[in-house]
Order: structure tokens, then sequence, then C-alpha cells
């Protein structure tokens, strides 16, 4: 089992640089069909190393990665392929919080102080929110309806702003506990 739940996590490192390709080529329903994949890998590693108690301190270091490679890659694949400004912006404020996590992850972690960041129920949600916003607008692309990629530009702004609400919850805890 263990295996397989590596396996998941993996999935979506490997296949996020091929939803990339299939985007900017405009094989918007193949990239749908990997995104929406990938997607429940995420749930599933989870879900499955919980269960088994499997839990390991490398897929917890890894998981997160694993889901910052895959939105990395939509947010760039589709500012190209939309020659969209908005989803450029909006990606990068997402990418920066993902940095700056990261950054105080490894700031307690060198603090002995892991607690303050650990995930979040706010900052799966968080993903979730992401990841359906994708989902979304390749939906809308494959279909070529704009008002669902309408829909799916608002949802991205809803992630930012779950993005940036989490991103600051780790902020507070970290330097509240590094006092």
């Amino acid at each position: 089992m263990n295996n397989f739940i590596q396996f998941l996590t993996y999935f979506r490192i490997f296949t996020a640089p091929l939803i990339f390709f299939l985007i900017v080529s405009n094989y918007f329903g193949s990239a749908l069909i990997l995104v929406l994949l990938a997607s429940a890998s995420d749930f599933w590693d989870g879900y499955l190393a919980r269960k088994y108690e499997l839990e390991s301190t490398f897929g917890s270091v890894i998981d997160p990665i694993a889901d910052k490679i895959l939105i990395t890659f939509l947010i760039l694949a589709l500012s190209l392929n939309m020659t969209s400004a908005y989803i450029g912006f909006v990606g990068g404020i997402i990418l920066v919080r993902e940095f700056w996590v990261s950054a105080l992850r490894d700031v307690n972690a060198r603090a002995d102080n892991e607690s303050a960041t650990q995930v979040t129920f706010l900052a799966k949600t968080k993903t979730f929110i992401q990841l359906s916003s994708f989902i979304i607008l390749l939906f809308g692309l494959y279909f070529d309806k704009s008002l669902v990629v309408f829909i799916g530009q608002f949802f991205l702004f809803l992630s930012l702003v779950v993005t940036l609400k989490s991103g600051l919850e780790y902020t507070v805890n970290t330097f509240k506990s590094l006092k």
C-alpha cells in the first residue's frame, strides 16, 4: 500500500509537465482528464496514508511539493495559452505565497517548531479551490464556453483570497511561536 500511496504523489509530479504541454498545444480535453486524475490523487494519497497509518515525514514534505509543482505548471500553461495577464498576475501571487510558506516551513523545521506550519483544513481547502479553478478553466476552454472560463477566473480569484488567508495564518503562527 505504501508504494501505491507514493505512486499517487509522484503521479502529480510527473504529469505536471505533460499537462503543461497538452495545454499549450490546445489539447484541453486530455489536459482536463489528467488534471482530474492528478486532483483525485491528491485526495487519495493523503486519505490512504491516514487510513493505513502510513504517514511519514517524507510524505508530509513531498505531498505539498507535488501540489506546488502541479499548480505551477497549470498557472504557466494557462497564462501562456490564454495570453492572460490576469492569470499570470494572480498565479504569480499564489506562487509567491507557496514559496513563502515553504520558507516558513524551513524556518520552523530548523527551530524544531513544525506545528506552526502543519497543514490545516484551510490549506487543504485552498488546494481544492485552486485545482477546481483550473478544472473549470480547462472545461471552459475545451467546450469553448467563455462564460465557463469567466467562472473559472472568478474561482481563481476566490482561490487567491483563500491562499493569502492561509499564508497569513502560517505567518502569524510562525512569528508567534518564534518569540
